[in-house]
């Protein structure tokens, strides 16, 4: 079984603030602390599997900046096969500005840059990171489009596809219908299917009409609370690990990082799920995106 894992993605640097409360808007608040780090979900999620042992290709694309350069020699030193990330000299890399409060809660706003610019014709050129893997994770901070050819790619090497819809927007049937897992949180299964989902009733409700939609299987994470999962067969629901959140910022990503580690080294989807919650539980507990996912060191199985 060919165990690389292909992440197809975001590449950001996330500028964070720290402070007690996140403002109003119209209000400035003094006091914060910055701090400036690697992000977007692509690349956290890539950072997030590459560090619990995954084997890891990456397709991204930068701008030509310092911004780009910056964060493709961090991706060189995680141990990340960058032989398809691209540059792109006509655009910025992308950027996102979060608020953290004291409670470790965030608010995010993300100019994509050369994000946008990630196409299909990309793919078509990296026709070998499909060959090489056996497992392709996504989101959707990448155009639509990328997606879509990435699915019929994936599909076409008999690849299980793992997309984790973050940011939510509307997924063509195509997609769907292409998906071995997806692994929304509460807020994006609400609002893909219309169904509230602040219980294990809602959470089921929303996995049913996922599997409607042509999802094999679902994943919906619920914070601190858990995850739930279900399959064609059976649900189930995975407590998370209690710890003191100091920034949730990533916590999602590291989560489908490593959950894909498990998944490319044959475990169930079940034991892989309490592998995911492990690591996520380690991030929350540190400041920042990719400077937060723990190594496989730190996680006893």
């Amino acid at each position: 079984m060919k165990n690389n894992i292909l992440v197809i993605g975001s590449s950001n640097t996330d500028m964070v603030i720290r402070s007690e409360r996140i403002p109003a808007p119209g209000e400035t608040i003094l006091g914060g602390e910055f701090l400036m780090n690697p992000g977007g979900k692509g690349a956290n999620q890539a950072v997030a599997a590459a560090r619990l042992d995954g084997k890891v290709i990456f397709i991204t694309k930068v701008g030509s900046d310092i911004f780009g350069q910056e964060a493709l020699n961090h991706y060189k030193k995680e141990g990340i096969d960058l032989r398809f990330a691209y540059t792109d000299p006509s655009c910025p890399s992308g950027t996102a500005l979060i608020m953290v409060d004291a409670k470790g809660e965030n608010c995010i706003a993300v100019a994509p840059g050369a994000n946008a610019k990630l196409s299909p014709a990309d793919l078509d050129r990296a026709e070998d990171a499909f060959v090489q893997s056996g497992l392709v994770l996504m989101q959707m901070e990448t155009p639509i489009q990328t997606i879509q050819q990435a699915c019929k790619m994936a599909k076409a090497q008999g690849l299980r596809i793992v997309l984790n819809p973050a940011p939510a927007a509307k997924i063509p049937a195509d997609v769907l219908k292409s998906l071995y897992l997806i692994t929304p949180n509460q807020t994006e299964a609400e609002l893909l299917t219309g169904i509230k989902v602040d219980d294990l009733s809602g959470a089921s409700l929303a996995a049913q009409a996922l599997q409607k939609m042509g999802v094999e299987t679902v994943l919906i994470t619920m914070g601190s609370k858990g995850a739930f999962v279900k399959t064609s067969q059976a649900e189930d629901f995975i407590p998370a690990e209690k710890v003191k959140a100091v920034d949730t910022t990533a916590a999602g990503d590291t989560f489908n990082g490593a959950l894909c580690v498990a998944l490319s080294e044959g475990k169930d989807l079940i034991t892989a799920t309490r592998f995911a919650n492990k690591a996520a539980a380690i991030s929350v507990t540190r400041m920042g995106a990719q400077a937060s996912a723990p190594f496989r060191k730190e996680i006893d199985l």
